[in-house]
């Protein structure tokens, strides 16, 4: 049963949506169970056609990295921390993300001491995740310039657990994203940029809501030279690795069409769409010019997320646009988590092979590929 001194605190409808959030993150153990898929050992080492990297020298491109799911460990309901923060995001993997103009990721925890979670834990695949507000320093130390906090974690402890974690990350510099009718405006490398978060939610900007959504990405668009949008959309797992142009579920709740909403964003304007929730990689398409990565995997899980199969495996994904956002370069540095959920940078570049598998099963078609290096490079003649 929630805490009675939470029901002071938010009223009943907030509560019921909180509680919805719980199912969100359900098979996080249970993932570590699951057979691996043929995904896990693709065969797609076949030479592809010839294609070219365009050469670009130009001083107005910006370069953004982005990547998954961050749980960086929890405090709640018991203690799993490392003894050194710092841990948690290794030297070879900070030095990767040193090249970014713009680096991103999606939080799905809570930075609080609040000790009440909006969620009743005791029942099974509810989980709730709390971390210390001193680690939002941890990611600015990194450089993280944005967060998304339109998921379903965020509000783990209610509306002050919320507002504490936007608070403490604004603290140290970092803006937070997926705010309802929120367009964030930022300055990068002298092109301004917009950003608006999506998730299945109401309390945010809602992936359920078409006509809304085009809306806000087209007045992001009149403001703005390039716009991102951010989605937190699709099912969960091993079993969810391919992109369906279809409604997907997961333990009952609609978490949209991935597919239908992405490239309607791209029709009202957007230029590069950058998704997360599965806890997997899925493919990345470029559709009308831009790129769409339909799920960036898990990032950093620390004793909460299963890294087994294709759980554990990661990237920072880079992407070079020009100030008209226009897609110039992108790459896709691969990343594997041990044990713990840590990540570390992949020498046998499982992820690379992974998403050259998918993008041949799922957009086969498509004037975009990614060579053995996990260079993302584009066919002369679409």
């Amino acid at each position: 049963m929630i805490n009675p001194k939470l029901n002071k605190l938010l009223p009943l409808s907030f509560l019921i949506f909180s509680f919805c959030f719980g199912i969100g993150i359900g098979l996080f153990i249970r993932f570590g169970q699951s057979q691996p898929t043929n995904a896990s050992t693709p065969s797609t080492d076949t030479e592809p056609i010839p294609f070219s990297i365009p050469e670009y020298t130009s001083s107005d491109t910006i370069t953004i990295q982005a990547v998954g799911d961050i749980i960086p460990g929890t405090n709640y309901p018991d203690y799993r921390l490392p003894r050194d923060r710092n841990l948690l995001l290794p030297n070879s993997v900070r030095k990767h993300l040193q090249r970014a103009d713009l680096l991103f990721g999606n939080f799905e925890s809570s930075l609080t001491n609040h000790p009440y979670s909006s969620k009743d834990i005791s029942k099974g695949q509810i989980f709730a995740f709390r971390s210390p507000p001193s680690y939002a320093q941890l990611f600015a130390d990194v450089g993280f310039d944005v967060m998304n906090i339109a998921n379903n974690h965020a509000l783990d402890f209610g509306s002050v657990g919320f507002q504490d974690t936007v608070k403490n990350l604004k603290g140290v510099g970092i803006k937070t994203l997926g705010h309802k009718n929120q367009i964030l405006l930022l300055e990068v490398n002298n092109v301004l940029v917009g950003m608006i978060g999506f998730a299945p939610y109401k309390f945010y900007n809602s992936i359920h809501d078409l006509k809304t959504a085009k809306a806000l990405v087209q007045k992001a668009k009149k403001q703005a030279s390039v716009v991102i949008v951010s989605m937190h959309a699709g099912s969960e797992g091993t079993d969810a690795l391919r992109v369906q142009n279809k409604t997907e579920f997961f333990y009952g709740e609609n978490r949209g069409n991935s597919i239908q909403f992405a490239r309607t964003m791209i029709d009202a304007g957007a230029d590069l769409v950058l998704g997360h929730g599965p806890h997997v990689p899925r493919a990345i398409e470029r559709y009308n010019g831009k790129l769409i990565a339909y799920s960036l995997g898990n990032f950093l899980g620390y004793r909460t997320l299963s890294t087994a199969g294709e759980t554990g495996y990661s990237m920072i994904l880079e992407v070079k646009l020009n100030s008209q956002g226009d897609f110039v370069f992108g790459k896709v540095i691969p990343v594997h988590l041990n044990a713990q959920g840590i990540p570390h940078i992949d020498q046998h570049f499982r992820t690379v092979k992974l998403l050259r598998y998918l993008n041949n099963k799922d957009f086969p078609n498509n004037s975009m590929k990614i060579n053995k290096k996990g260079e993302i490079v584009v066919a002369e003649k679409e």
